[in-house]
């Protein structure tokens, strides 16, 4: 499963680092990309995103996994009182395999993925050949099919 985090209150790179380790508990975390700065999108009036994503191996259901994650967040201090806010920790589920879920609680593969680059440039370096089950194309493709231009999305060196 291809976790994204992204934190942009607080010291944002230590708010990554806590939640990869909080989410070892849910399974083994295999790969984790660069950290990436972002933008903000919708929501622009607010800081900037440190932004990665997880490759986490678990034996646990995509709701569980979803139950679970929004624990961690609301454990590392997110308050969901304005939509796109800003927010110590953001995780959301990318793709479970190639499950598709749609329910009010969970839509997967995730429904904005292929048009947001802070998610494919991370995806995309950990897992070029991750293949989205409705759209049937890889991570690398979604990437590489963005128009030029939107929000700005900067690989940062490893510190």
């Amino acid at each position: 499963m291809y976790l994204s985090l992204g934190s942009n209150l607080g010291d944002r790179r230590a708010n990554l680092r806590a939640a990869i380790g909080k989410l070892m508990n849910l399974g083994d975390v295999l790969k984790v990309s660069s950290v990436y700065e972002t933008e903000p999108l919708e929501l622009r009036e607010q800081p900037w995103f440190l932004n990665c994503v997880v490759l986490l191996q678990t034996e646990l259901l995509p709701r569980l996994v979803l139950k679970r994650i929004l624990a961690i967040e609301q454990e590392m201090g997110r308050k969901r009182t304005q939509p796109k806010g800003p927010r110590p920790i953001d995780i959301d589920i990318l793709l479970f395999g190639s499950a598709t879920i749609h329910t009010p609680e969970l839509v997967l593969p995730h429904p904005a993925m292929h048009g947001r680059r802070f998610v494919l440039a991370p995806l995309a370096e950990i897992a070029p050949d991750a293949c989205h089950p409705l759209l049937q194309l890889t991570a690398r493709e979604l990437l590489e099919a963005l128009p030029r231009g939107g929000a700005k999305v900067k690989k940062l060196r490893a510190s």
